[in-house]
Formats: structure tokens, sequence, C-alpha cells
């Protein structure tokens, strides 16, 4: 078996699984943002974030990395030079502040400390889609 392949196909697994994530879970921060003062339906966003967070979004976050280092090691970490590859790691560094921006977001409902308005959220939940287009025509064009 080829073990650049499996690390990449791994990678790919974990990144899709963790861009799920980082899309949908500012879409709950919109809904729940609307309707905090119904606590019944606050409760259950809630319970959405907290699992959709750690039960998903941060395994995948950190397969992702160790994937993605896993392939960086594979072709050797003087790949590292390449200007599309830095590139990309700039993204994935930003998608990962975002990632825990979002985990903060997530501690703020959980107090009922929330501060940030319904369309913050649809306006913010456009980073993710933007740095993932970013990202692929980065790796795939390697333009730099």
């Amino acid at each position: 078996m080829n073990v650049y392949l499996t690390l990449k196909a791994l990678h790919l697994i974990a990144v899709i699984s963790w861009m799920a994530g980082l899309l949908y879970l500012p879409r709950i921060f919109v809904y729940h943002s609307e309707k905090s003062d119904e606590k019944n339906v606050s409760e259950v966003f809630k319970t959405m974030e907290f699992k959709l967070y750690n039960y998903i979004m941060m395994p995948a976050m950190i397969l992702s990395w160790i994937f993605g280092l896993l392939l960086v090691s594979s072709i050797g970490f003087d790949q590292l030079s390449n200007y599309w590859l830095i590139l990309k790691l700039v993204f994935v560094i930003i998608l990962t502040v975002y990632h825990f921006f979002l985990g903060t977001c997530l501690s703020k409902f959980r107090k009922n400390e929330n501060k940030f308005s319904s369309r913050f959220y649809r306006v913010f939940n456009e980073i993710p889609t933007l740095l993932l287009i970013l990202i692929i025509f980065v790796v795939v064009f390697k333009p730099l």
C-alpha cells in the first residue's frame, strides 16, 4: 500500500469533516443568537454546539494537522521552502485561529454572554469558505 496516498486520503477525510463543522457551527450560532431568549430552545442549541465542536470539529482539526504534517514529513520537510506550501500553511493557521474563536463564542453562548448578532455570524460564516477556496487553488495550481 502506498503510504503517501493513504496519508493523503486520511488527511482529506479529516479536512472535510473539519470544514463541515467550521461551516455549520456559525450557522447554528445564527439561529441560537436569534432564539437566545427562549430557554428550552437555547438549551438545545447549547447541546448541539457543544457536541459538534468537541466530538466532531476538535478531533477532525487535530487529525487534519497530524495527517498534514505526516504528509509533509513523507515528502521531506525541505518542501517547506516552497512558497505554495507556506501559503497553504498560513491559510490553515488562519482556519485554526477561526476554529478556536468559534470555541470562544461557544463558551460565551454556554454562559449566556453572547455579544454578537445573527448578522455577525452570517458574515463570519463566509471566512472558512473563502479560505477553503484559496487553499484548494494554492494546492492544485502551486502558483508560487
